[in-house]
């Protein structure tokens, strides 16, 4: 079997939706990290066998954004793409696909790519309203198409925000953030401990900007009609506090509940790009490795505490490895919500039933949180969620890089019930 090894990676920088890239849709935002990274490594586009493109808010007018990318980066006709959604780890799921073609020998060299521009899910109108609309533009004569409006009503006018419609499991019909809640609940996790986690996660992300431990993974974007550089992730908070935190109030249970938007992630638009090659090819065209995919798996959990996830999907990558999560030098979990990520070491600590680590609980264990998310995480950095998984293994393999470590975990929970882990290992120089 081949062997594929993670060349390099990069990222634009993460930027709350709404901001900067609001005008930057994600074909574009794939096109300009994909040749960024290409660019980097002097790699031929034309040589690239095939491009994966993680994406979740898939673009109207883009079915295939991978097929789109490819072409607008300079990728050769003949070469091919496709697009997965796995939800939060379709970035992730990139990764691993990428791995299995090289590995089958499908593939010598792939892009695995994770990116979504949050800003640009649209708004929806109900289909009544669709259906009226319709018989307008259908009316023959000016008096047909002036009898079809009289037929509109207020309440038809009432749009169906996309990222709320996205953020709703309709199997369990909780939001994503009632689930939070649920584990808050059930693993007995305050609003104080929630919002203590939420400013590690800032402090930790201006402290890694100010020293300057993540521009090796982020590229300048230049966005709107002057093409302003954005150099810096915009998210962390040099000013945020235990007392601002406070002060929010809960936004999914407005009464009783404990999440607020300050220890949930933030909505995000981002990119991530990946280099994926057999390592023959990669000697082939000098270039030195950064590590590899030592493991992964995937793991479906009750979609009303998707949120543990990690714990199911890291339980099943260990085991597959013969490791133990006591090994791992450093760990990344999506920090989807502060509760969620607290239950999920809690999880860590004592499995569910239905968890492979319950019968042998020798592969997890309780966590040092000083090996976690060590540049803080999705609170402060943001979670586009198409590319949020590639951005834990890039984050990861960099960190270990420049701590001359060896081994971590990547791991994240998946709306509707299911979790993604994968075990990097860095190739030293």
């Amino acid at each position: 079997m081949a062997t594929a090894v993670i060349v390099d990676g990069i990222r634009t920088p993460f930027v709350k939706a709404g901001g900067p890239l609001t005008d930057v849709d994600a074909p574009e935002l794939g096109r300009m990290v994909v040749r960024e990274l290409l660019d980097r490594n002097n790699f031929d586009p034309a040589a690239v066998d095939e491009l994966i493109a993680g994406n979740v808010a898939s673009p109207a007018d883009s079915a295939n954004v991978a097929r789109v990318i490819a072409l607008r980066c300079g990728m050769s006709q003949a070469s091919i793409a496709h697009t997965v959604n796995r939800n939060c780890a379709s970035g992730m799921e990139s990764v691993t696909e990428a791995v299995a073609k090289i590995e089958s020998g499908e593939a010598g060299c792939v892009v695995a790519l994770g990116v979504d521009s949050m800003s640009n899910i649209p708004v929806f109108w109900k289909k009544r309203f669709a259906e009226k609309l319709f018989s307008v533009v259908k009316g023959r004569s000016p008096l047909q198409k002036l009898g079809a409006i009289t037929r509109f009503r207020p309440s038809d006018f009432q749009p169906q925000i996309g990222i709320e419609m996205g953020l709703k499991d309709p199997v369990s019909g909780l939001m994503m953030g009632d689930t939070a809640e649920k584990l808050a609940r059930e693993y007995d996790i305050s609003r104080e401990e929630q919002d203590a986690f939420a400013l590690r996660s800032h402090q930790r992300a201006v402290e890694a900007w100010k020293e300057d431990r993540l521009s090796n993974q982020t590229m300048t974007a230049y966005a709107g009609k002057k093409a302003n550089p954005i150099e810096q992730d915009i998210g962390p908070r040099d000013n945020q506090s235990l007392t601002a935190l406070g002060k929010l109030k809960p936004y999914f249970d407005r009464r009783w509940g404990t999440v607020t938007v300050g220890n949930s992630c933030q909505v995000t638009d981002g990119g991530v790009a990946l280099l994926i090659m057999e390592e023959e090819t990669a000697k082939i065209h000098g270039l030195q490795p950064l590590g590899r995919i030592r493991g992964s798996a995937y793991a479906g959990c009750d979609p009303a505490r998707m949120g543990l996830g990690p714990v199911y999907a890291s339980a099943k990558a260990l085991k597959d490895s013969g490791m133990k999560l006591s090994e791992m030098e450093l760990v990344e979990i999506n920090e989807a919500f502060a509760a969620q990520v607290l239950a999920c070491l809690k999880g860590f600590e004592n499995p569910p039933q239905d968890c492979a680590a319950y019968e042998d609980r020798t592969l997890l264990g309780p966590l040092d949180q000083e090996k976690l998310n060590v540049n803080g995480g999705a609170i402060a950095l943001g979670h586009p969620v198409g590319a949020t998984g590639a951005r834990l293994v890039l984050t990861a393999l960099r960190e270990l890089e420049r701590r001359d470590q060896r081994i971590g975990l990547a791991t994240l929970c998946v709306g509707g019930g299911q979790g993604a882990a994968v075990i990097v290992e860095r190739i030293a120089a």
